[in-house]
């Protein structure tokens, strides 16, 4: 479910502590070279992998310091009153047709071209956004028809926040009228009853298969026990048609009527990824509604899993559960990442590395789900106000990333002075705390990693060259308990239930979260060994607080990075405003650049012939949820 989305009010303070500024070096800029690499960046995580890999070589270690920005695009989300309520600018572009394509997000879907920046066409989808919470669009997908030559033969996939399906001519950006009806498909249809629009929508880029648009949805959490299901559709590319559909409901669940999807079933909010030569897409699904108070039997079966289906026709080969009776909100929040895995003996496995928000990585084998690293079934609480909790949790041995696996104790508390150290302190005595997994109570509990990770969409890179997976992380503290319903039940109703969830403060009275630092961190993992090579400290507190308090300490952090060939990650993400490049190798900052807002999305990088330009491409606009600085900047940096 579309948790991380929507989950951040409280994150608004987040932003008071983190990393301190780097100086940045002069020197004269290198002679771009003309030869080398030519990639560029046709699907949202750059193949459909999902490694956010680009064999590019133009920017290297050596020269980019000396990157400047090429180019600056506004989308326009900003120009109504009113039209900063709610908005996170989380979309990365894609290079497909000659042409960049992105989404804003209230849906504005933008044609530019690649080299200047400027507008080929835009339209505006105009979505409802009655009943969205954070409005959000992380991409749009290419499909060119093989048949077909003219008018829609290349088309834009772009979803809405409010369930719509829409193809678009890629050259004009006209509504492909074959397409649905008028060039849409209504993603409501066979739902059952929607609330409000924008309850059931889509926030990340469909998938490609072949000749079929598959695409899941992001559902309102934390609101109903009877919600629309969560299914996933795989749609015929030039009519609109469901060609195949796949519902995550368990299977001991009675056929239904045909007319609808089972209801409240979980849901697929974040990317997919494919292994075309095998015929698998692997979907990260969320919990079944609600997720703070259990369903009944094995409703859960396929949450808070990655689901491998044969993308022929829609059915399951295998399922890996990472939570068991999530009521947590632990579902799986980022695109499962493809490689290959080179186990120490000199043998390759087809792997699948997946994020989680507890903050572990589960790295797979990705023709059967089988663990490549071991995978402990650990106990845990069942204590709380819910029945039928799981006894045990998976927890990997490796890879070696974890965000905190012990029982957090009064010692982890932190404070800039003795006074704020020894507040946090004592409201952390008061919570009920039983480890990682701690359940909900009638009392305010420890809520560790909170939802939004651990590991959030950002999700993981991979450097298939240099066998380093890159990481970033946050580490924050929450508290939360069940309280009976009241008023209007504000964020967390759980309509349905006997209870709404209530977010407990546990940021200290200077704005910072009460555990330790680093907030959020970076990090390059060994992919055969599993082991970190390195971490550091992601982010600062400089924009977001005033001077002196710019501590180099690490800050939480919304969005993905990537990687180059040359020996770069790329990566805003911070809760500051800046974009930042790191050694691959080595996690030494070598190159950082003030943002006209926040960055909370991630990269892309494309050069388009052997004598022109690297461009490295970020939209910048924030995050209406962590109350920083926004904007509707989509910005390009080259080699000058």
């Amino acid at each position: 479910m579309a948790k991380t989305e929507n989950r951040g009010r409280w994150l608004a303070a987040l932003v008071a502590v983190a990393a301190l500024a780097l100086a940045g070096c002069d020197a004269k800029p290198a002679k771009i070279q003309a030869g080398g690499a030519v990639d560029g960046w046709p699907v949202w995580g750059h193949s459909h992998l999902g490694q956010r890999y680009s064999a590019n070589t133009q920017i290297t270690p050596a020269n980019v310091k000396d990157l400047k920005v090429a180019w600056t695009y506004r989308t326009g989300d900003l120009s109504g009153p009113g039209e900063k309520a709610t908005l996170a600018f989380e979309a990365t572009p894609i290079l497909a047709n000659n042409t960049l394509y992105l989404c804003s997000p209230r849906n504005r879907i933008a044609a530019l071209d690649p080299v200047t920046g400027k507008e080929k066409w835009m339209r505006d989808l105009k979505p409802d956004i009655n009943g969205g919470t954070v409005i959000v669009c992380r991409g749009v997908s290419y499909w060119k028809d093989a048949r077909a030559s003219g008018f829609c033969s290349q088309r834009i996939f772009a979803a809405t926040i409010d369930g719509k399906m829409w193809a678009l001519d890629a050259d004009t950006g006209k509504p492909c009228t074959g397409f649905g009806t008028g060039g849409r498909v209504d993603l409501h249809d066979n739902l059952g009853f929607v609330e409000k629009p924008a309850l059931y929508g889509v926030s990340s880029a469909p998938t490609i298969v072949g000749d079929m648009v598959v695409t899941g949805s992001k559902i309102i959490d934390f609101h109903n026990t009877d919600m629309p299901g969560g299914v996933v559709r795989a749609l015929d590319a030039r009519t609109g048609k469901v060609v195949w559909a796949f519902t995550a409901a368990p299977p001991s669940l009675p056929p239904g009527d045909g007319k609808t999807y089972p209801r409240s079933a979980p849901n697929v909010w974040a990317p997919m990824s494919v292994d075309l030569e095998r015929k698998l897409i692997f979907l990260p699904t969320g919990t079944p509604q609600v997720d703070a108070v259990l369903g009944k039997g094995d409703w859960d079966y396929y949450g808070s899993s990655v689901v491998a289906l044969n993308t022929d026709n829609g059915q399951p080969v295998w399922h890996y559960q990472f939570v068991h009776k999530d009521i947590w909100d632990y579902d799986t929040p980022a695109q499962p990442m493809l490689f290959d895995y080179k186990a120490p003996d000199g043998s390759t496995v087809p792997a699948l590395a997946q994020a989680t928000k507890m903050g572990y990585i589960f790295v797979l084998n990705r023709l059967t789900g089988a663990p490549i690293f071991p995978v402990r079934e650990t106990p845990v609480s069942t204590g709380g106000l819910q029945k039928g909790l799981s006894p045990t949790q998976p927890i990997p041995e490796l890879p070696e990333h974890e965000v905190q696996i012990t029982k957090m104790q009064e010692s982890d508390m932190f404070g800039f002075a003795l006074i704020d150290k020894w507040d946090c302190q004592r409201r952390f005595r008061k919570l009920k705390n039983d480890g990682i997994f701690t359940p909900f109570y009638a009392e305010s509990s420890v809520d560790y990693p909170v939802s939004v990770g651990g590991m959030d969409w950002g999700g993981l890179a991979f450097d298939p060259g240099r066998n380093l997976l890159i990481v970033n992380s946050n580490n924050v503290i929450g508290a939360h308990h069940l309280a009976p319903h009241a008023g209007s039940d504000g964020y967390s109703p759980l309509i349905g239930t006997p209870y709404r969830q209530v977010y407990d403060n546990m940021m200290s009275m200077f704005g910072a979260p009460c555990n330790a630092p680093p907030w959020g961190r970076l990090t390059g993992i060994n992919m055969t060994t599993g082991k970190k090579v390195w971490e550091v400290p992601l982010g600062t507190s400089r924009d977001e607080a005033p001077w002196p308090l710019w501590f180099h300490l690490g800050v939480p952090n919304q969005g993905g990075a990537i990687t180059t060939a040359s020996g770069l990650t790329f990566i805003a993400a911070t809760t500051d405003r800046y974009f930042r490049a790191f050694e691959t190798e080595t996690g030494k900052e070598l190159w950082r650049v003030s943002l006209p807002a926040a960055g909370q999305s991630m990269p892309m990088t494309y050069r388009l012939d052997a004598n022109g330009k690297q461009y490295v491409v970020l939209s910048a606009g924030g995050h209406s949820a962590l109350q920083n600085k926004q904007g509707d900047y989509v910005i390009a940096y080259a080699l000058p």
